[in-house]
């Protein structure tokens, strides 16, 4: 290893130090299930020096970027057949054999979102596109107790190289949260600030999210809220003259791109979401 190496990788160690000072390593947060009920989650936000990811992915082999995020994300669209919705999933139905994340060699990659998103003894790292912490085959109608987007988000984070300077974690609304409190100033060194969606224009690397379910009325000003909600975020991959493209995971149970339309100041201007928060990713470069 030579000097700058060993830098790199004692410049991961300090972070990872300085994030589990700082107590966002396991937070106890609660969400709802569809069937509102009260479920405990722990959530572990900083990179763990064990964590499930390659070695590329834990030290600092090359600066965490935009770029590499949004190709990272580009490469899973393109895996997952270049799926793209613009119409809010209309006619699409979830069964066992219209589902991608319950297809062979996705339902895998699935399981590969958790195991490498999550850091290590999360409960939900063993969980693949069909399949729960033991192996059995879930039914398609509870679907949404494994929703995967958060997970996907991590993923790219992870393999982009983030190590510790993003807060992994199997929902959205943990790291939408840690953003609020960072805008707010309550974070020190903060990994992720969040910006208004009706002031601010999304650029590339950036994550854009809205809230669904009991979260679904949020608006910026709620933030941060003392309650985990259901979310969702997709990572910003392209600009143009009115629109950007988005991809998200678990969008149709695949890796899906979207366009939103923007207005003459790239402010979204899309009325099929109500857009809670633009989180802008704190990248080295």
């Amino acid at each position: 290893m030579n000097k700058k190496q060993q830098k790199n990788f004692d410049d991961l160690g300090a972070r990872q130090r300085r994030c589990h000072a700082l107590s966002i390593a396991k937070v106890f947060w609660f969400f709802f299930s569809k069937k509102n009920v009260l479920l405990p989650l722990f959530l572990t936000s900083c990179v763990a020096p064990d964590a499930h990811a390659p070695p590329f992915a834990q030290h600092d082999y090359a600066p965490f970027s935009q770029a590499t995020a949004v190709a990272v994300a580009l490469d899973e669209w393109r895996l997952w057949g270049q799926h793209v919705d613009d119409d809010d999933g209309a006619g699409y139905v979830q069964t066992d054999a219209t589902m991608p994340e319950r297809q062979p060699g996705l339902w895998q990659r699935v399981g590969e979102y958790w195991w490498e998103g999550m850091n290590a003894g999360a409960p939900e790292d063993a969980w693949t596109g069909k399949h729960d912490a033991q192996g059995v085959v879930f039914p398609v109608a509870v679907n949404g107790r494994y929703a995967w987007s958060a997970a996907f988000i991590s993923y790219v984070m992870r393999m982009a190289g983030a190590g510790a300077a993003f807060p992994y974690a199997p929902d959205h609304a943990f790291y939408i949260n840690y953003a609020a409190r960072a805008a707010a100033g309550r974070v020190v060194d903060p990994l992720l600030i969040a910006e208004d969606p009706a002031r601010y224009a999304p650029r590339l690397g950036d994550l854009l999210c809205f809230g669904r379910g009991q979260g679904r009325d949020l608006s910026f000003a709620d933030l941060p809220t003392a309650y985990s909600f259901p979310g969702h975020c997709s990572i910003v991959v392209a600009g143009g003259d009115g629109v950007i493209s988005e991809i998200g995971g678990n969008v149709d149970d695949a890796v899906t791109l979207t366009h939103v339309k923007v207005n003459a100041a790239g402010v979204t201007d899309d009325p099929s979401h109500h857009w809670l928060a633009v989180l802008r990713v704190m990248y080295a470069q």
